[in-house]
């Protein structure tokens, strides 16, 4: 993973603050931290549907506010965004059929409460950025930018009959970027292998911005749960968001999304171009 070509694909004019996408046929789900839309973007005719998870469904809501949704994945036949659960406010599920055309919103209250007591994780410092899903086992990636700096993938087994899960913590020491340690953003399954995202932002709170210092990739190998190899992408942007776009034996191709916390209404979507022969 050495060679790599980065640039901005097309930008989407009415949607800011993005925070994950999803694509598929043509079409790109994009999440943002601060709405309760899923916003769907017809790539050939540059057209944006609003998509609203909610009863009066708003854009730009305030900082204390806002659900926070960080994570969105494919399962099948729905769409699942989830909050980061680093405030009370922020543990909400919405569901969304693609077919149905049809959201749900439900509650991962319990879930994180439990990650928070069987892992020893302060209120303060859960931070869900991202979820994967095999026939197994469930992957939540904890983005350790908090005091604690407990950085690394929450996990419990999905045919498990207990009414209380087990949840257990694989932790990842990533590089550092500017001597701050980088931490997980976003994360996807491709084949056996996890590709994930992670930004270096100089702060220690899950709540407040700090200086972004940059991102890199990276891949875990998904029987071992170790990590591979990672590749520095940029020194001043914090990409949040990663699905795949297209696969070959020579090269595989992602588009990412950038989180620029500010209010204004446009999201640059990037491709990100790796070469599978270095």
């Amino acid at each position: 993973m050495e060679k790599f070509q980065l640039s901005i694909l097309f930008k989407i004019i009415g949607l800011g603050s993005a925070s994950g996408l999803f694509y598929q046929d043509d079409l790109l789900y994009v999440i943002s931290d601060n709405s309760t839309y899923l916003y769907e973007y017809n790539i050939p005719n540059e057209k944006l549907n609003k998509i609203p998870l909610v009863e009066n469904a708003q854009e730009n809501i305030p900082k204390n506010e806002k659900p926070d949704f960080e994570s969105i994945m494919f399962n099948g036949s729905h769409i699942s965004i989830i909050g980061s659960g680093s405030a009370e406010n922020r543990n909400a599920i919405a569901l969304y059929h693609l077919e149905l055309k049809k959201p749900i919103i439900k509650s991962m209250s319990s879930v994180y409460t439990q990650i928070k007591i069987q892992n020893h994780i302060n209120d303060d410092d859960l931070n869900i950025e991202g979820m994967v899903t095999t026939g197994r086992f469930v992957y939540f990636f904890q983005r350790g930018n908090g005091v604690s700096g407990k950085n690394g993938i929450f996990y419990s087994e999905t045919n498990e009959e207990k009414k209380i899960p087990d949840y257990g913590f694989i932790p990842f020491d990533l590089p550092k970027i500017k001597n701050v340690p980088a931490t997980f953003t976003d994360a996807i399954l491709v084949d056996d292998k996890i590709y994930f995202l992670a930004s270096a932002e100089d702060t220690t709170s899950t709540y407040l911005d700090g200086e972004v210092l940059g991102s890199l990739i990276g891949t875990i190998d998904l029987n071992t749960m170790t990590l591979e190899k990672t590749l520095q992408i940029s020194d001043k942007h914090k990409f949040e968001g990663l699905t795949l776009y297209k696969n070959s034996a020579a090269q595989i191709e992602f588009l990412l999304c950038e989180d620029t916390d500010s209010e204004i209404s446009e999201s640059n979507i990037y491709k990100l171009v790796i070469d599978k022969t270095q």
